[in-house]
């Protein structure tokens, strides 16, 4: 199972911009409902966002990527950054009731 954590921090005039793409990515996951894929996006109090990723990679699996809205969503994302996205892997330590076994 591949597992992604990004952070950035955008611009303090376009966070809400920034929110209202991943709502729509949101959206559109709950109406395709891809096999496969886990996703979570939380904004911070600062201004930075974080998105987890987590993909099985099984047949049938799904991206981020196929998905209307979220290429939407990375369209601009430097424009509207103070601090550019950095991806990386990530390995769980530990999972109390917050991510599915």
């Amino acid at each position: 199972m591949k597992r992604t954590l990004v952070r950035y921090k955008t611009r303090p005039e376009k966070a809400d911009d920034n929110q209202r793409l991943i709502e729509k990515v949101f959206e559109e996951l709950r109406a395709k409902s891809p096999a496969g894929l886990r996703y979570l996006a939380l904004r911070l109090a600062d201004g930075s966002f974080v998105h987890f990723v987590t993909n099985d990679g099984g047949e049938g699996g799904s991206s981020l990527a196929e998905l209307e809205a979220f290429r939407a969503f990375q369209g601009g994302i430097k424009e509207r950054c103070d601090e550019p996205p950095l991806a990386c892997g990530a390995s769980i330590i530990g999972n109390y009731r917050m991510l599915a076994e």
